[in-house]
């Protein structure tokens, strides 16, 4: 083996042991505060080390705030929260034009940036805005940019929106439109804590100290970790596991299980194998593996996929569990490969 080989071998191990250390004191650091929920907090780290935007769903209470908020925390990163109410205005969250009038007299007109501005944004109950208030994110989360009275600002790196919702069938929310929901990378969905973990978070939170995370990454290293997930090699059979599975979300699609046929209007775009494969090169490195596994990509179907999947009538009115529909997709093309195992 060449001298340079040996280089390249070792800077590899180096960053795959420091990638390691920050996803372990991000946890760490999170754990703090946060009871329960690993499932929850991995998911969303992977998504933070992707650079994609996560949205958490669940019932009010639950910590879904809080856990975004302790992120922040544990992450040197500039921090902004955007309470979505049906008053809000997408002016609100992009920033507006302002007449401002100089000391000599003269006015002119500059730009106040809003909220989005900022490295990590939390969308707090997004679908309680209206849907003309929930597009303004559209171009910030796809572009990174924000045009404002005909002129495009560009939005600073990592530049990541965690958006929290209530589920639609409680009182005052609008679903988010089908564009929207695609540009998350990742839908989390948020439950409710167990007899032991109720237990530990009264007690962390009605006791004379409250747990509080410090930092354990800044911009820097983020930006860095994730360029380094992107290096991870992925097998042709691998990738082709992951686009058969997006394609598998089709209900005109020859694999898709017999319960999408029936179900499913529209499948998976696209992005649902870039949020596969984004996300199966950031599990890897977390098992300090510099290869992704189909098992990589069978662990992000369900938070990658569930949102990305509109139901028809019939499964809307029968209540079908999209989560459901991707498992038996995932068992269908598993069995369709001959060097996958099932």
């Amino acid at each position: 083996m060449s001298e340079a080989a040996i280089t390249t071998e070792e800077q590899a191990r180096q960053q795959g042991d420091r990638f390691r250390q920050l996803v372990e004191g991000l946890k760490a650091e999170v754990g703090r505060v946060i009871v329960g929920m690993e499932d929850v907090v991995e998911n969303t780290l992977i998504a933070l080390l992707s650079n994609g935007h996560v949205l958490l769903e669940g019932v009010p209470g639950l910590g879904k705030t809080l856990l975004v908020r302790t992120l922040s925390e544990a992450l040197d990163l500039k921090f902004a929260r955007i309470q979505f109410t049906p008053d809000l205005m997408p002016a609100d969250i992009t920033g507006t034009m302002v007449l401002w009038e100089k000391p000599t007299g003269e006015r002119e007109f500059e730009f106040q940036p809003g909220p989005v501005f900022a490295n990590v944004v939390l969308a707090d109950e997004i679908n309680r805005a209206t849907p003309k208030t929930q597009s303004a994110l559209l171009e910030a989360m796809q572009e990174h940019s924000v045009t404002v009275s005909g002129t495009s600002r560009q939005l600073d790196e990592p530049f990541l929106v965690f958006a929290t919702q209530n589920p639609i069938e409680m009182e005052g929310t609008y679903p988010l439109p089908e564009a929207q929901l695609d540009r998350f990378l990742f839908k989390v969905t948020v439950n409710y804590p167990s007899l032991a973990e109720l237990h530990e978070i009264v007690n962390r939170t009605t006791g004379h100290e409250i747990p509080h995370a410090r930092k354990a990454a800044n911009k820097e290293e983020i930006l860095a970790l994730g360029e380094v997930a992107r290096q991870v090699a992925v097998a042709e059979h691998v990738q082709d596991f992951a686009l058969r599975l997006v394609l598998a979300t089709h209900p005109e699609d020859e694999q898709a299980p017999d319960s999408v046929k029936q179900f499913v209007r529209y499948g998976s775009s696209p992005r649902g194998g870039q949020a596969l494969i984004l996300s199966g090169k950031v599990r890897a490195l977390m098992d300090q593996r510099f290869n992704v596994s189909v098992d990589d990509l069978r662990a992000s179907a369900l938070p990658a996929l569930r949102h990305r999947l509109l139901l028809n009538f019939e499964g809307r009115a029968e209540g079908v569990n999209p989560d459901d529909l991707i498992q038996e997709a995932v068992g269908r093309v598993a069995r369709s490969q001959e060097d996958v195992p099932v």
